[in-house]
């Protein structure tokens, strides 16, 4: 088959998002003072995100090599899986994120780590259920009427998954406008203790709110356009509109470990270790709270 352009893209960003997300797992694993529920949620996306790279990469070997039916089911409930799974990860970190501020006298305590725990299992859990719905049957190989913009997806297969998308979306977007009113009543209290807004706190929770706002633009300004092409599309439309916003969702998995990974101080610090194998004394990291954004 003539090569698409659209896919060599797709695969070029499947292998950088592989890159990136293979570092920030090597780094979780190198270290064991990377062991807290913050970065076991942050080793968590950065998986699923590894293996989405990786499931991009397979499809468009096998798209091109191996041209068979049940290998493209293969590979498509692989991507299903990876993809759900990065987003369930990001909904485990924004909820993480909420408990850490609501509840931060108790966040350190077993209670939340087997919070934490739990919630992961369910989050991989269900995208491992998703991931395996084509390759069960849930496909149109034996009915082209029912085929999706996303073939051999369904129409009811990728609505179920855009409906997921939305759901995720809409809490992450409660639990952030939530973090925000948190940080600023932390911000005016500390105000009224000391009599006064002082610039450094104007300054830092304007950034933090700032922060919460390009994280969560970020996740909807890549996966919404796709999420609702699923919903309106048709498969009768050219190949290029699916093709045009399922590379900016990819995108995301691309700016994930850049957003939750490398911009954590604590990570820098094990990437220089790992990297250089010493750490200057000169050079001074803060460590960051789960609670930073």
């Amino acid at each position: 088959a003539a090569l698409n352009p659209w896919d060599v893209m797709l695969c070029v960003s499947g292998t950088a998002i592989a890159c990136e997300n293979a570092l920030v797992v090597a780094i979780i694993c190198y270290s064991p003072a990377l062991r807290t529920p913050m970065f076991v949620l942050v080793g968590s996306l950065a998986t699923a995100d590894l293996l989405a790279g990786l499931g991009l990469i397979l499809n468009f070997v096998f798209q091109y090599v191996i041209r068979s039916e049940t290998v493209s089911l293969l590979t498509v409930g692989f991507l299903v899986a990876s993809f759900t799974a990065s987003v369930s990860s990001l909904l485990a970190i924004t909820v993480d994120r909420y408990l850490s501020l609501y509840n931060a006298l108790t966040y350190y305590s077993e209670r939340t780590v087997l919070c934490i725990h739990t919630m992961l299992a369910g989050a991989w859990g269900v995208s491992l259920c998703l991931g395996l719905l084509p390759v069960l049957g849930w496909n149109c190989l034996h009915d082209r009427a029912t085929c999706s913009v996303v073939r051999p997806l369904t129409k009811s297969n990728v609505t179920l998954l855009s409906a997921s998308f939305f759901l995720i979306f809409l809490i992450m977007l409660h639990l952030y406008i939530e973090i925000c009113k948190i940080v600023c009543r932390h911000a005016h209290q500390i105000a009224l203790q000391q009599h006064f807004l002082t610039a450094s706190h104007y300054v830092a929770t304007k950034k933090g709110v700032s922060t919460l706002a390009i994280i969560l633009g970020t996740f909807g300004a890549s996966w919404l356009p796709f999420a609702i092409y699923c919903v309106v599309g048709d498969p009768d439309y050219p190949s290029v509109y699916t093709y045009a916003t399922l590379l900016p969702a990819t995108y995301n998995s691309m700016i994930n470990p850049i957003i939750y990974a490398y911009r954590n101080q604590e990570i820098q610090r094990s990437m220089w270790v790992l990297f250089c194998g010493c750490f200057q004394a000169k050079v001074s990291f803060r460590s960051r709270s789960p609670s930073d954004v």
